[in-house]
């Protein structure tokens, strides 16, 4: 996927996102340039998950639009090979292995860096021969983390990210 210079990383206008009668989003403009790191602060029910879901393509918007490295979000194979989301409940399969899930990562993802995530994990001495059920909710965020990093995205998405960590 070639991405033109100039084109923002992330950009929204008047975005939102309506459940029922319930605004989960309303408004939202933002702006990030491309090789920026920028965090989304606010309250509890503010949004923040709301709009990573809508930027990654997992929802659809109620109003407004997103541009995400210069195109709508979506669930095309370009669109996804391009992006990496770690979701606040960092979706791994329990009765998988780590080495499992490093493999899967490999299989999906063009660009997998499959040393980096193995010297990652090995550094946080986490068991690649562990079912994921069995490490601590810490050990599970790392691996989630690792694999999210491991894809080599042009842009990264973490929702909660340390909510866990040890």
């Amino acid at each position: 996927m070639t991405r033109a210079t100039g084109v923002m990383a992330v950009e929204t206008q008047s975005l939102g996102k309506r459940y029922g009668s319930l605004w989960a989003l309303k408004e939202c403009n933002i702006q990030i340039p491309t090789g920026r790191i920028s965090a989304l602060l606010g309250p509890n029910g503010a949004g923040k998950t709301t709009l990573l879901r809508l930027l990654v393509g997992l929802s659809r918007p109620s109003t407004g639009e997103a541009q995400v490295l210069g195109e709508s979000p979506g669930q095309t194979t370009e669109f996804l090979e391009s992006i990496g989301y770690l979701a606040q409940e960092a979706p791994l399969y329990k009765r998988l292995t780590v080495e499992d899930h490093l493999a899967i990562g490999a299989r999906l993802n063009p660009r997998w860096d499959d040393s980096s995530a193995r010297d990652r994990l090995a550094r946080l001495k986490i068991p690649l021969g562990r079912r994921v059920n069995t490490l601590s909710g810490g050990q599970r965020s790392q691996v989630a983390l690792g694999i999210a990093l491991s894809k080599k995205p042009s842009l990264l998405l973490l929702d909660e990210p340390v909510a866990a960590l040890d």
